[in-house]
């Protein structure tokens, strides 16, 4: 939620601390930066010190970052608050899975993560609306001084509900990887970044995104020479996890960028106001919850090879329909068609989240749920990049986009989301272990 909350927001903000809509956009570049950079040490440290220490510590951290939002006067003040906050988010969702996985029996492994993908899955949904009433009818420093009770009861119902998982024994960090992978990675999410708001020059865009590229490389020739690589990438040999990681990266560049896009489409090209729009993409964060009452027997039933399939085609299917609304078409259709989009891209997500480590041995579950943490970032700032450049090109003459411009943007991430399917298609064996039970 606190990547996308911003989005409403950003005019409001940008006039009280003195810069533009378009220059705040470096605070998203920040926050996914911090977590490229941080989220290969979650592993590494959740072994170390321990899961409970790491999810209490990143929360503190969130809690400091929200606080310098809230009290910046600056670009560059909270730019830098954005970027803390990204250091706590990164160690958070990749933690909790991993303490899910080692303290779940298997029978109740699909179930538990499909209230544990909950928040990840309404969360960019709800920050529009939010953003929105808070910056309409309080203030914007509201939507980061909100965050300050969640993180303290979440320190505190950690302190006293959550068992410690087992620890596996580590070795020091491997930090020539880590410098290497935060290069690449840092430099890959920044680049895509700058390609959906150019403020920096091209060739400063390119470069960036070379330079990710090269020290990628590099960090691979680096990892496959050390049995303590900071990230194991010998993981993709397993074919469920390798399936999966290909098929969600899919997923979230043709539809992170959705709740975003829509909300400027029902905006700009419809004629809402910010809290209108907002108020109907959060009708797929209704559907997002309702999939967690249906989930459990429908993976139990068809099994998680048609499931992935079938909801990944229906996913592109839902968001190339949102390619043909118009702003007469009325808003009860509109929410119905976000509630469905919601739910099926939610029964994915749950899949994907059992999958990650479903085939994976135990040593390698931390790795596992790093990169596939790793590749959200990297994923959802493609899609943000995509979604921009696009938008970008169709607009001739710095002209304001038209509907028809939204529809075409709307439809390539309907086939980026629908390709996901073909992850699982030439795997026919995901989920193997699952499915045997």
């Amino acid at each position: 939620m606190d990547a996308t909350v911003v989005s409403t927001s950003l005019p409001a903000i940008a006039a009280d601390i003195g810069t533009t809509a378009a220059a705040l956009k470096l605070s998203f570049a920040a926050y996914y930066v911090a977590m490229a950079i941080f989220v290969p040490l979650s592993a590494w440290l959740a072994d170390r010190i321990g899961c409970r220490t790491v999810l209490r510590t990143s929360m503190a951290l969130f809690i400091l970052g929200s606080i310098g939002c809230a009290a910046s006067q600056s670009l560059p003040s909270f730019v830098l608050a954005r970027f803390v906050e990204g250091i706590g988010a990164a160690f958070m969702a990749p933690v909790a899975r991993l303490a899910l996985f080692r303290v779940t029996p298997g029978e109740d492994l699909v179930r538990a993560t499909s209230w544990l993908t909950i928040p990840p899955t309404i969360a960019p949904m709800l920050g529009p609306p939010l953003g929105g009433f808070l910056t309409t009818f309080v203030a914007w420093q509201w939507i980061f001084l909100v965050n300050l009770p969640l993180a303290v009861a979440g320190i505190v119902l950690i302190s006293r509900f959550m068992p410690e998982p087992v620890r596996l024994p580590t070795r020091s960090l491997d930090f020539k990887g880590f410098v290497l992978l935060a290069i690449s990675l840092s430099g890959l999410v920044f680049g895509a970044s700058l390609i959906s708001m150019p403020i920096l020059p091209v060739g400063v865009t390119l470069a960036t995104i070379a330079l990710g590229g090269l020290t990628g490389f590099g960090y691979l020739r680096h990892a496959r020479k050390r049995t303590d690589a900071v990230l194991d990438m010998s993981v993709f040999r397993e074919p469920t996890f390798r399936a999966t990681t290909i098929g969600t990266s899919l997923m979230l560049m043709g539809c992170a960028a959705l709740p975003y896009l829509t909300a400027l489409m029902l905006q700009l090209g419809f004629g809402m106001n910010a809290f209108e729009a907002g108020l109907l993409v959060f009708s797929g964060a209704i559907g997002a919850l309702a999939a967690k009452f249906i989930v459990a027997p429908l993976f139990k039933q068809m099994g998680f090879l048609r499931i992935m399939i079938l909801s990944a085609l229906l996913s592109g299917v839902g968001i190339a329909v949102k390619a043909t609304l118009l702003p007469s078409t009325p808003a009860l259709l509109i929410m119905a068609l976000l509630f469905i989009n919601g739910l099926v891209r939610s029964v994915y997500f749950t899949g994907h989240a059992v999958l990650t480590v479903a085939d994976t041995a135990p040593e390698q579950a931390g790795h596992a749920t790093a990169i596939a943490a790793v590749s959200r970032p990297v994923a959802s700032a493609l899609s943000f990049a995509l979604a921009g450049g696009l938008l970008g090109l169709l607009s001739s003459g710095g002209e304001a986009n038209t509907i028809s411009d939204y529809h075409l943007v709307i439809a390539v991430g309907a086939a980026l989301c629908a390709s996901a399917a073909l992850a699982f298609i030439f795997n026919r064996r995901a989920g193997k272990t699952l499915n045997r039970s």
